[in-house]
């Protein structure tokens, strides 16, 4: 039998499946059938209009990302207070995080600008709602908007298989499952190609101007094609992808993309983590020449 496929390769999916709690590899301890929260946990609250509940993943540093970019342009009321969550510790199912996101997914923000305080969760609509509210980052002609849009939804929609799929059985499974590392492989290198052959034609990806669809993509295919994603740009050859190697590189030299990497990062280089951010002058304790270099 090939070692690299499943120990039991002849499985048969039950009538009815059942959960195997010790099932999962590294992420059994979090990773459940059923939502709601596990224990009481009120979120703190900064002195910012926007509460920020998040973890350095690519998912996070989307938001991170936005917010700084933002500060970059002058927009004072994109002043947020960036709380870490563990979720390795299962912190987002305490319940002031469940009532902030039902889906127990960071990140999280809670926006209390307005008379009542308004949640949002699902990063996308997180940039979605930052780029609205502060005018910034997403065009406003119907075509670009359109292609931004599109963009930003691909992201959303395709990332899964990047993270769920490919991540999760090349790096993260308890068992190598052929099967399983070729079908998701695939599917990345294919959306890789999506990528480069749109980046070939247009600077970002909704055209002449860095918006929110540059944001949310590069998180994660960024990190991907710059080796910092799952030890795999060898085996996925990125470095292939020259229009994205090119965008990446770009993206990663921006300040406030620096900045936005460092939020609520647990990972790497400790000159390259921020906890918790509450002001800008917290930045000022790490050493900002570290922080392009940290994995």
């Amino acid at each position: 039998m090939n070692d690299q496929h499943d120990a039991t390769p002849d499985y048969q999916p039950p009538t009815v499946w059942t959960w195997a709690q010790p099932n999962g590899g590294q992420f059994a301890a979090i990773n459940r059938p059923i939502a709601g929260a596990t224990h009481e946990q009120v979120l703190p609250i900064g002195r910012h209009p926007l509460q920020l509940y998040s973890q350095a993943t690519p998912n996070g540093v989307k938001v991170t990302v936005m917010l700084e970019e933002l500060l970059a342009l002058g927009h004072r009321g994109a002043e947020y207070d960036a709380w870490l969550i563990r979720i390795r510790d299962g912190a987002q199912f305490g319940s002031g995080f469940v009532a902030a996101n039902p889906n127990s997914k960071i990140p999280a923000l809670i926006d209390h600008s307005g008379p009542q305080p308004v949640r949002i969760f699902e990063s996308g609509a997180i940039l979605l709602h930052l780029a609205e509210k502060f005018g910034a980052f997403l065009p406003t002609e119907p075509a670009p908007r359109a292609e931004c849009l599109s963009w930003l939804f691909w992201q959303m929609g395709s990332a899964p298989y990047l993270g769920g799929g490919f991540g999760h059985f090349y790096a993260y499974a308890p068992t190598k499952i052929e099967y399983a590392i070729d079908r998701y492989a695939m599917e990345v290198k294919r959306q890789l190609d999506v990528l480069d052959r749109r980046l070939a034609l247009s600077p970002y990806l909704a055209g002449d101007d860095y918006t929110i669809a540059d944001i949310a993509v590069w998180p994660w295919y960024g990190a991907l094609v710059k080796g910092v994603l799952y030890g795999a740009a060898e085996f996925l050859q990125v470095q292939s992808y020259t229009h994205v190697q090119r965008w990446a590189g770009e993206i990663a030299e921006r300040p406030a993309v620096r900045r936005g990497r460092m939020v609520n990062r647990v990972v790497g280089d400790p000159a390259s983590q921020l906890h918790e951010r509450h002001e800008a002058s917290d930045f000022d304790t790490r050493t900002q020449d570290k922080i392009g270099a940290a994995g």
